[in-house]
This record gives C-alpha cells, sequence and structure tokens, in this order.
C-alpha cells in the first residue's frame, strides 16, 4: 500500500549503500551513451559490416531513449518512483545482456533499441531518490554527487571501450552492466521499497506517443539509410521523408491541442525555453557529432588503437570534473549567460584547433583541443540547464526538464547520422577534386618513379599513392566538418543573448 507521509531521510551506512547504488545506476546507464563509440570499428569488423553501418549501434540506443523520456513522468506518477526506477534498471540491465550474445548487426540494433527504452526513467529516477534520501541539508552535496557521475562517466566511456576493443571481445562492453545492473536494481529495491511514492490513475496520451514514433523513427531511419540509398534519388528514402515530415505536423497538432499531452509543447511560448533549449540542443548535438567522429578518424585513418583513441577523448571529462564545482559556485553570483557564452566560445575554439590537424598530427596536437572541450562542457550543462528553466512554474518542471532532454537526444541521434553521412561525401567530394589535379601528371609520374626507387612494384606504389589521397581526402572531410562546428558554436552564443537573464539561480538538476 502507498504511504501517506513523507518517509525520512537515510543515515549512516545504509544511506551511503544506497547513494552508491543509485550514482552507479545513473553512471551505467551515461556510460551506454559513449562506450561504444571508440568501439565502432571493431564491431563492424567482426559483425561484416561497414563502419557507417555501425553507427546505427549508437543512433538506435539515442533515438529510443529519446522517445522514452516523455513517458517518465506518467510512468512515476502511474507505478511510483522506486518501482519505476528499479523495474528500468533491471530490463536495461537484461537488454544490456542481450546486447553482448548479440550474433548479427540487426540483433545488436534491435537490443540496442531496447537497452534505451528501458534507459530513459533511469537518470529522472536516480535524481529524484537520491533527494529523498539525504538530509534537506545534505540534498546539494547529494546532487553534487550525482551529477558528477554524469561527467566521469563519458571519460570512462571511450577509455573502457577502447580497452576492452583491443584486449577482450567487442560483447563486454555491454556484459559488464549485469553484474552492476543486477547489484543497483537489488540494493535500490531492498532499500528503498518501503518507500514508494505515492501513485495515482493517470491518463496517457497514446495518440501523441504513437505519432512521435512514427516521424521519430522514420527520420532516423531516412537519414541513416539515405546516403547508401543515393538519397532522394530513391523511392523508400522520399517516402520516409514524407512520413516524416506529415509525422511530426500531425504530432505538433495533437500536442498542442491535446487534454494531456505526452510532451508539452506549449513550454515553447517561454523565451527562455525555446531559445535556451535551442542553443542547447545545437551545443549538445554538435558535442555528440564530435565524440563520435573523433574516435573514427583516428581509428580508420589515423592508425590509432580504440584504447589509444579513448585516452585521446578522456581529457576533455577530466578537466570538466575538476572545474564544475569551481563553475557551480560562480553561477549564483553572475549572469549565467555569460558562462554559457564562454562554454560556446570555447567550443568553438576547441573545434577551431581541430581543424588544423593534419595526418601527421602528434599527440599533444590530439590532446590540446578536448583541453579546452573539457573547459567549455564544465560551464556549458549547469548554464543552459539554468537558462532554460528559468521562469517555468514548478507544478511544469517536470514536464519541462522531460521536454528538455527528449530535444536534446534527438538531436544528438540526428547529429550522428549526419555527420557519419557528409563525412564519407566530403571524403568522395575531396578524392575526386586532388584525384583531377594530380591526374596522369608529373606529380604522379614523380611519387611513383620514388617509390619504385624504394623497392616497391608498380602494383604497390600505386597503391601507396592511393591510401595517400584517400587519407587526404578523409583529412579534409573532418576539417571541414571542424570547421561547420566552429561556425555553428559561434552562433549558439546569439541565441544565448535572445533570452533574458534568470533572476535566480535554478538547481540545475538535469544537467545530463
Amino acid at each position: 500500500m502507498t504511504p501517506s507521509f513523507v518517509p525520512p531521510p537515510l543515515t549512516g551506512a545504509k544511506l551511503a549503500i544506497i547513494a552508491l547504488a543509485l550514482a552507479l545506476g545513473t553512471f551505467m546507464m551515461v556510460l551506454d551513451t559513449t562506450i561504444a563509440n571508440v568501439s565502432l570499428p571493431t564491431i563492424a569488423g567482426s559483425l561484416g559490416v561497414a563502419s557507417d553501418e555501425s553507427t546505427w549501434v549508437i543512433t538506435a540506443f539515442a533515438v529510443a531513449q529519446g522517445i522514452s523520456v516523455p513517458l517518465t513522468g506518467w510512468l512515476m506518477g502511474r507505478f511510483g518512483v522506486v518501482r519505476v526506477f528499479c523495474t528500468s534498471v533491471f530490463l536495461f540491465t537484461v537488454a544490456s545482456f542481450l546486447c553482448g550474445i548479440a550474433w548479427s548487426l540487426q540483433s545488436l540494433i534491435v537490443f540496442r533499441i531496447m537497452q534505451g527504452a528501458m534507459s530513459g526513467p533511469m537518470m529522472p529516477g536516480s535524481q529524484a531518490l537520491m533527494i529523498s534520501v539525504f538530509p534537506p541539508e545534505k540534498r546539494a552535496t547529494a546532487l553534487g554527487l550525482w551529477s558528477m557521475t554524469t561527467l566521469v562517466a563519458p571519460i570512462m566511456g571511450p577509455m573502457l571501450g577502447g580497452f576492452i576493443s583491443d584486449n577482450l571481445h567487442w560483447s563486454w562492453i555491454f556484459l559488464i552492466n549485469v553484474p552492476v545492473g543486477l547489484g543497483c536494481a537489488a540494493v535500490c529495491w531492498s532499500g528503498l521499497k518501503n518507500r514508494e511514492t505515492p501513485t495515482r490513475k493517470l491518463p496517457i496520451d497514446t495518440g501523441g506517443l504513437v505519432l512521435l514514433v512514427i516521424w521519430v523513427g522514420a527520420l532516423q531511419i531516412m537519414l541513416d539509410l539515405g546516403k547508401n540509398a543515393d538519397w532522394f534519388h530513391s523511392t523508400r528514402i522520399v517516402v520516409l521523408a514524407l512520413v516524416a515530415a506529415i509525422g511530426f505536423v500531425a504530432w505538433v497538432i495533437w500536442e498542442l491541442t491535446d487534454g494531456n499531452p505526452a510532451v508539452d509543447l506549449s513550454l515553447f511560448r517561454n523565451r527562455n525555453f525555446a531559445f535556451g533549449n535551442i542553443a542547447f540542443s545545437v551545443g549538445y548535438a554538435v558535442l555528440f557529432a564530435n565524440i563520435l567522429l573523433m574516435p573514427l578518424w583516428l581509428q580508420t585513418q589515423l592508425g590509432f588503437t580504440a584504447s589509444w583513441a579513448g585516452l585521446i577523448a578522456a581529457p576533455a571529462g577530466l578537466v570538466a570534473v575538476v572545474l564544475t564545482p569551481l563553475v557551480a559556485r560562480a553561477s549564483g553570483k553572475i549572469d549565467v549567460r555569460l558562462l554559457a557564452t564562454v562554454a560556446f566560445v570555447c567550443f568553438a575554439i576547441s573545434y577551431w584547433m581541430r581543424a588544423g590537424l593534419t595526418t601527421q598530427a602528434d599527440v599533444w596536437s590530439l590532446i590540446a583541443p578536448q583541453l579546452v572541450a573539457g573547459v567549455a562542457m564544465s560551464c556549458f550543462f549547469l548554464s543552459m540547464v539554468t537558462i532554460c528553466l528559468e521562469g517555468v512554474p514548478p507544478e511544469r518542471m517536470p514536464s519541462a526538464t522531460g521536454l528538455s532532454s527528449f530535444t536534446r537526444i534527438i538531436a544528438a541521434s540526428f547529429a550522428a547520422s549526419l555527420v557519419t553521412t557528409a563525412w564519407d561525401r566530403r571524403e568522395a567530394l575531396h578524392q575526386s577534386r586532388i584525384a583531377e589535379n594530380v591526374g596522369d601528371g608529373a606529380p604522379l609520374g614523380q611519387a611513383m618513379d620514388a617509390l619504385g626507387r624504394l623497392g616497391l612494384s608498380e602494383a604497390q606504389a600505386a597503391a601507396v599513392v592511393t591510401r595517400q589521397l584517400v587519407g587526404q581526402a578523409y583529412l579534409l572531410a573532418s576539417t571541414d566538418l571542424f570547421w561547420l562546428s566552429a561556425l555553428l558554436s559561434a552562433g549558439g552564443v546569439v541565441l544565448i543573448w535572445l533570452t533574458r537573464r534568470p533572476t535566480s539561480p535554478k538547481a540545475a538538476v538535469a544537467a545530463e
């Protein structure tokens, strides 16, 4: 029976154990958003598919997670926070096990969809429960510890994924969740089942959710299949585009007119929420696209192992972990729009630095932009959540945080598909231009003669030249995308200053 009283905070060892289990639940879920990034070439090779097809492993998880987020509030109100959180952790663990035993790319994608769908309630659930078990005077500390897991996990993801890919079978990037997830679910259920939140019968917006799945799914499939199907020269791609467009319009109309919408789009009438979320989504999408692109380039073109690709990415998270507590203290004293500006400017500088890389770049040249990105990350999430939630009434805060998470996650999943498509298309363009310039003229002849004097046959020399040509084409494609990322980040500054200054610092508890 649902208790009618608010249970007292926990103390002592029980508090420490429950807090650790809740933090591990968040850590495990966030880890799985990045752990597969550096492992994509390994997964692709193991399953016998192209590297660009393996990005479905990332986008399938992100889309399913984004769609499940709007359901979180309804589930917790209907069944209770404890029950929903523990069930989500358990089912997420089951899905992780299935991912680990996947026998093909298709089966892995299906299980990743299951995993993403189960992950939706995990972060808000752990956040709400963390607040409830700590005494009021220590809740700021509790949220600080909770937030740190969302920053540590992205650091550990590429490092752990790289180590597993180089030393174990790739399936262990998912199987390591099994003991952690089972332990987390058991400890949380055992310690919190008597602290269940009140429940009530709530209507569910079935129509809105169906339309959401239709248009998001159609658009994501179109983006993932488009480059191999020659885009709008394919009837299938045209049909998917029409379904996505019509589904989106119908979904917007439905949600704006339904009495109990799954996604409360009327929140966009709030100026800060509208411009803040556009900036938040753009910044996060560009960040996510670069987190995906950089390891792919390092491994497929520069010869880095998965472990080294993960280590190159790690400094950004380390810097963010160190600076975030300092930024949190400063956020209550200065205009957070200044912090957001610092974030976008540092992101732009980081991408601009990457645009100057070459195929002979040393390790420091690769790490330096990551350090600047770490400064940006330390300011980005805290300031953007504060701006977005300014002026949102307390009773609409769950809907606002859910919608903000939804737009950010969906933007990131679309960006993951678009960046790999753009990378390959720009590479093809640059390769054709380089080939036209080289042709059969003197530069090619001199290169072939030089390689011949080194003892290479004509066929071997041609292979070396072709490899260099492809490498340079991918370099130019990468720098094009880095330049575009820098410009989009600089544009984010303009959006920030279209918002009003927050009158008081919000508890940025949904920073990830």
